[in-house]
């Protein structure tokens, strides 16, 4: 068997790729590696998918059968799990999803019992136990776990996230877009508790309509309800609700670099942005670096993965941290990307600065990226190639520092990814094509 866990925990397509055997042995697997001696228990919840039930049922079981109890949260949004596993004071939390990906996958992730995700040596310790689950013990008798239904899972969520907000959101209108995911119950209630005028969208979950045309991979229906009710933002969730992206009350998009620009500076005015520093990946815009400059605001760089943000947090004792794609890390509120309480954070700036969302966003200039994938047979080959190292070295002379250009392989699939920024669009894009055709050679 290959690698089981990739950046994001185990992914596949539901019942093919990720099937009820393969399911049941994580559990066993993860009952062995992560739990304590007293009352062991692991805390569970799950987005929207029609293949939820399947595997929720089949994790449970490996579980159960090491002797372990469930929390079994339900529906519920993945950032949500890393506080209730917390507050539980389970010994692991984990998260049946795949995040912004169509309904036909599903994955599985886990949080430690403080809520942050695996280390890469625990989730190595765990799929070395799943590829032999037949030899972990088994439990007997009295000691086999049991299932503890916690139902108010949503609500003790809902009022830590309302407790989080300082003041009200009267006065404000939000068209918020759940994209039929795991935050269709919970995201509404808290907004609307705070006072906003709330117009929701996408948030009849049917267990195959999760992320279809909707939420933060596809902002187009926010941003024409958001000019046609007037509003003054809108917020896209993904299916699991670890991110959000904006709409300003013009219909532009307002991406993670930029909604991390807006909360940085406002937290560093009001001293509650640790070591004045920020985490942000390699993606990360141009623009970005540049604001933070202007703001005197240090900038650590890491590789992509919120995964990878979160360690050099802890590792820097940083406040904030985050990625282009919406994943936001407040780490004094939360121990991962919390969609919601980007949300209300962003929200907060607005209301407390009585400003519109477009004229905080204008506080950075993004810088035109073209992104460019190419399907290759081998990737270190690809990497390697002189004319293709020569080639990247003259563009990066020629762009200077008013640009970059960044070339990794891909984590999951047998690609080279190529993202060239800069200030000249129409430059961007041949210098793009010109890489993509020597990798294609």
């Amino acid at each position: 068997m290959g690698k089981l866990f990739g950046t994001d925990g185990v992914r596949g397509k539901a019942n093919v790729d990720l099937t009820p055997e393969l399911v049941c042995c994580l559990g066993k697997a993860v009952a062995h590696v992560l739990v304590g001696e007293e009352t062991p228990a692991i805390a569970i919840g799950k987005d929207t998918r029609i293949s939820g039930d399947l595997l929720e049922s089949a994790l449970i079981a490996g579980i159960l059968s090491g002797g372990v109890d469930v929390y079994r949260l339900g529906v519920i949004p993945t950032p949500a799990i890393a506080y209730l596993t917390r507050h539980l004071k389970a010994d692991a939390g984990a998260v049946i999803s795949a995040s912004h990906n169509p309904f036909e996958d599903n994955g599985i992730k886990f949080f430690n019992r403080f809520g942050f995700k695996l280390s890469d040596e625990l989730e190595a310790q765990v799929e070395d136990l799943v590829f032999g689950c037949e030899e972990l013990p088994q439990a007997t008798g009295a000691d086999i776990g049991r299932i503890i239904d916690f139902e108010n899972a949503k609500e003790v969520y809902s009022q830590y996230m309302i407790k989080q907000f300082d003041g009200s959101l009267a006065g404000l209108k939000v068209v918020l877009d759940c994209a039929n995911g795991a935050a269709s119950e919970v995201s509404p209630h808290v907004i609307e508790e705070l006072g906003a005028e709330l117009i929701v969208i996408n948030n009849q979950p049917d267990g195959v309509n999760i992320n279809a045309n909707c939420g933060s991979t596809h902002l187009d229906f926010l941003k024409e309800e958001v000019i046609r009710h007037q509003a003054d933002i809108g917020i896209g969730h993904d299916g699991d609700a670890d991110r959000m992206l904006a709409v300003d009350e013009t219909g532009a998009e307002v991406d993670g670099d930029k909604i991390l620009v807006i909360c940085a500076k406002h937290m560093k005015e009001k001293g509650l942005l640790k070591n004045d520093m920020v985490v942000v990946t390699v993606m990360s815009n141009i623009g970005l670096k540049k604001a933070f400059e202007e703001a005197d605001i240090q900038v650590e760089v890491t590789g992509v993965g919120d995964r990878y943000v979160l360690e050099r947090m802890v590792e820097k004792d940083a406040s904030l941290g985050g990625e282009q794609s919406g994943h936001i890390i407040f780490l004094d509120t939360n121990t991962t990307g919390d969609g919601l309480m980007s949300a209300l954070k962003l929200m907060e700036v607005m209301v407390k600065q009585k400003k519109p969302l477009s004229e905080l966003a204008a506080q950075m200039q993004t810088y035109p990226q073209v992104l460019v994938n190419v399907r290759v047979t081998d990737k270190e080959e690809a990497m390697d190639n002189p004319d293709f190292v020569r080639e990247i070295k003259r563009m990066e002379e020629k762009l200077g520092d008013q640009g970059r250009i960044l070339v990794r392989p891909s984590g999951t699939e047998p690609k080279i990814r190529i993202m060239v920024e800069g200030q000249d669009l129409e430059e961007l894009d041949s210098m793009a094509r010109e890489l993509k055709k020597i990798i294609a050679k």
